[in-house]
């Protein structure tokens, strides 16, 4: 058989892609199997893949490849979600492009242009996952836009409303300007910006006096309608009661008194601006304020704004700080850095503004929550994140589930007038109709019906994902939803732990009395080697398919994994995919060494015949470690045991400890066996590199190609010789030593060394002969003469009188002996230091008197040694 002399794996990747697609390896059906199900956190419809991405799914597709090998129904269902912040900006900006406002298009012209958008760019992420080798169903890809999918969130909205979990509420919001929308707490960031804190002095309508108030936000004026201060500030609260004039607005507002106001910021008297500022609002409301909005929806100055009505709030800020200080009402500016809220979709800095909106009760979801993770129903890996889930459902807020957009799933709710109340909620007009008319008491058109214009938060879709890609809400008691549901695994990073992982808990448990999935494992993030977030703006995140094409998917996917210890963020270095790359070379010229050997009819060796017994014994080891590993989600763990069983077990040792001498043939059984470890190994590998096992698996052996790898018996665990893998690891120790001693001496590998111990049956004397060199016999005599050298606890001789200069060897150990006599000197007067033994802790006291006791042992040997050679 002609076998390439290098591995290639763009050509590998697409073959067996192409084939594992053909045969429909990846597509699922229930059956009698146990089903293994993980959906897939859905990326953004318009999205490309980063290398979040890349760590997510490589994780995903180990987990399902893996449970596919191992007698499961695996079924990883894929799709993408029609992220409406994002995808409606976009095409607002395509629309720019053309000369286009949004507002000059009707909803339904808009909605084409989205699709069109959509159509265009959308999928590209799912094509690029299959590069990495993503096992997915593709079968089964959802959209969340979907026609099931939607008509699932619209049933959902009616099913809670009907319950009377879903109110609307008139609260003040996070209103993303760019945007023009409202966002969730969970979506705002808060950014450290430098800016500035203004003193404004409002004069008293009575006397000459002035109040001065400091203030971040001097566009914000517009909407005064107080001032207050603390009633125990001996300062300021004789001013209770009377009323000031705000400067250049000139209108008059109350001076109210209220604990609320921190005597110790700024000058202890507060501005009121109910409209602007969520505790200003709180304010309000206590002390029955007026309400005056001085922003639009673009975060520009409307009417209440006078002179500066249409221009942006940040140039008013400037402009009218200037115009402040040019009237004689502006007493001094200071420097001041706090937290600004930002858009985690747009990077606006977020306005408080005043908004009905709808909202989902969320207390009795978040009990269910609480309690799945508190009873082990659901299990969070790394467990640390137990605290962040508790912290966040103990304090939960209802959910604000609407947003003023238009693509996305738009509300239920049909309006018959204008009061809060005047709606009613329905999957369809002809049903809206017929309650309008229960509720109204009269007969009713729909024509005097409106559907609300805004469209659901996002998540409202994503938060029944597990279950509504089985159609489990349109149909509860489907067979697909009864066999797939619940999932086993979520992998999935810590940012939308609230977004979507708690709020998915939340939906299964009321929809399906269960959570969704039993364990959710949550990646780290994606760091650079400056523990920096990976991102396009810094320039330091690579292109993923240019790290596919340089060093293969299965170069890549060892890569990611080697960097990504167990939850913790990921400190990607592009030398790790290089070292993945190696380690396929590796495996591919272990392949390509065994194929070469010619075989004889003959004997097996004797270290043949322990190596064997010993590799088998040590892969049920490592397989043992592997499936620990796996079930604390220590996936690099598992793949490290498995990279050092191959790299340093397989082809280091075994192969070198069974290959025959240089030009002779190997005998059968050796070869058989060899390739039997190797294929079993390549079976243990295949979650983690899928393409090249694919190819060495055929290779292997003439199988009929749906006898593919994808779908062999996943190796089982079973008992190993833990005396056998501790006496042949210490006959490494002792090849390892000889080679050192060989190296350091100077001698050749090819002069036969003459060992000998009193403790022959602690070691493999084969494997030792056979790996080093040697002529190895157990005896008790005085070897004086000899080299003596240390494996553990074992001793050591070896005869290398004729191999070395004499002369030179005792001048070197002169030297290492003054050395030593220094150090020990050095330590003896630590201890000999009562202050010191005292004083400092046990175990520092502990290391030193054990630095004595080795500085001894080696002055011991360093006589020994120079004893022997003067002899």
């Amino acid at each position: 058989m002609q076998i390439d002399s290098k591995y290639a794996p763009t050509e590998i990747e697409k073959k067996w892609y192409s084939y594992w697609m053909e045969k429909g390896f990846f597509h699922s059906e229930p059956d009698e199997r146990p089903s293994y199900t993980i959906v897939i956190p859905p990326p953004n419809v318009t999205g490309v893949l980063h290398m979040g991405h890349m760590l997510n799914n490589t994780i995903q597709d180990i987990l399902i490849r893996k449970a596919r090998m191992s007698g499961y129904n695996a079924c990883w269902v894929p799709g993408t979600d029609h992220a409406s912040i994002a995808t409606e900006a976009k095409v607002v900006n395509r629309l720019k492009e053309k000369g286009i406002n949004k507002s000059d298009v009707s909803r339904e012209e808009f909605l084409e242009h989205a699709w069109e958008w959509t159509h265009e760019h959308g999928g590209i992420i799912l094509e690029q996952l299959k590069k990495l080798g993503a096992s997915c169903d593709w079968e089964r890809t959802r959209f969340t836009l979907d026609d099931k999918m939607y008509e699932s969130v619209i049933r959902v909205f009616v099913d809670l409303h009907e319950k009377g979990l879903i109110y609307r509420g008139y609260r003040m919001v996070n209103w993303d300007p760019q945007a023009k929308t409202n966002i969730s707490d969970e979506e705002v960031n808060y950014v450290e910006k430098s800016g500035n804190l203004y003193f404004v002095k409002y004069a008293l309508s009575d006397s000459q006096e002035f109040i001065t108030v400091a203030t971040t936000r001097p566009e914000t004026i517009f909407g005064d309608t107080a001032l207050a201060v603390n009633p125990n500030d001996e300062r300021l609260a004789k001013f209770i009661g009377k009323t000031v004039t705000i400067p250049i607005v000139n209108r008059t507002i109350p001076v109210i008194g209220d604990d609320y106001v921190d005597m110790e910021f700024g000058t202890g008297a507060l501005k009121i601006t109910p409209a602007h500022d969520i505790n200003d609002y709180a304010l309000g409301q206590k002390h029955n304020l007026e309400i005056i909005d001085a922003l639009d929806d673009d975060g520009k100055l409307n009417h209440h704004g006078l002179h500066y009505e249409g221009r942006d709030r940040f140039d008013v800020r400037k402009a009218f700080a200037k115009e402040l200080d040019e009237q004689g009402f502006l007493l001094k500016t200071e420097q001041y850095t706090n937290k600004v809220g930002t858009s985690e979709r747009t990077g606006a800095v977020i306005e408080p503004k005043l908004s009905v909106q709808w909202y989902l009760r969320m207390q009795e979801f978040a009990n269910q929550a609480l309690n799945a993770v508190e009873k082990d129903e659901l299990k969070l890996f790394p467990e640390r994140y137990v605290n962040t889930w508790n912290h966040w459902l103990n304090n939960i807020q209802d959910w604000n589930i609407s947003r003023q957009l238009w693509w996305g799933h738009r509300i239920p709710a049909y309006f018959y007038g204008k009061g809060i109340e005047d709606f009613v909620v329905a999957e369809n007009l002809e049903t809206a109709v017929e309650k309008a008319k229960v509720k109204l008491g009269r007969d009713i058109t729909k024509d005097e019906l409106k559907q609300d214009e805004d469209a659901l938060d996002t998540w409202f879709s994503s938060w029944i994902w597990p279950i509504s890609v089985f159609d489990g809400i349109n149909q509860p008691d489907n067979a697909e939803i009864n066999y797939y549901y619940p999932t086993q695994d979520l992998v999935t990073g810590p940012d939308i732990i609230f977004f979507w992982v708690a709020r998915m808990v939340m939906s299964g448990y009321h929809y399906r009395e269960q959570p969704p999935f039993k364990n959710v494992y949550f990646t780290g993030i994606v760091r650079d080697k400056l523990r920096r977030k990976m991102s396009k703006s810094l320039g330091n995140s690579p292109d993923p398919l240019q790290l596919i094409e340089q060093y293969g998917a299965d170069g890549v996917r060892v890569g990611l994994m080697l960097s990504a210890s167990a939850g913790n963020d990921l400190l990607f270095d592009e030398e790790l995919c290089l070292q993945g790359r190696n380690f396929a070379n590796k495996i591919w010229n272990a392949f390509r060494l065994i194929q070469g050997w010619e075989t004889a009819d003959k004997e097996q060796e004797a270290a043949a015949q322990i190596a064997n017994e010993w590799f088998g014994s040590q892969m049920q080891e490592a397989l043992a470690d592997m499936e620990s590993n796996f079930e604390k989600f220590r996936i690099s763990d598992a793949l490290m045991t498995l990279y050092k069983l191959i790299w340093d077990d397989y082809c280091s040792v075994y192969l070198e400890a069974i290959k025959p001498a240089y030009g002779e043939p190997i005998d059968a059984k050796s070869k058989a066996q060899a390739i039997g470890h190797l294929e079993q190994l390549m079976k243990l590998l295949h979650p983690f590199m899928p393409f090249i096992t694919e190819e060495i698996w055929h290779l292997t052996g003439n199988r009929d190609k749906k006898d593919a790898i994808i779908i062999a018996d996943y190796p089982k665990s079973s008992a190993f010789d833990a005396e056998l893998n501790k006496k042949f690891s210490t006959t490494i120790e002792v090849v390892t030593a000889i080679r050192n001693l060989r190296n350091e001496k100077g001698i050749s590998p090819k002069e036969v060394l003459e060992i000998r111990t009193n403790s022959l049956d602690n070691l493999f004397p084969e494997i030792i002969q056979k790996l080093a060199n040697t002529q190895l016999q157990n005896s008790d005599e005085d070897m004086q003469s000899w080299q003596s050298f240390r494996v553990g606890t074992l001793e050591l001789f070896a005869d290398i009188g004729s191999f070395i200069d004499t002369e030179a060897e005792l001048q070197k150990l002169q030297q290492e002996k003054e050395y030593q006599q220094k150090f020990l000197e050095s330590v003896r007067k630590k201890l000999s230091n009562e202050k010191f033994v005292s004083g400092a802790p046990e175990q520092v006291v502990a290391m030193e008197r054990k630095k004595e006791s080795d500085s001894l042992e080696k002055l011991a040997l360093i006589e020994k040694q120079m004893l022997a050679m003067q002899q």
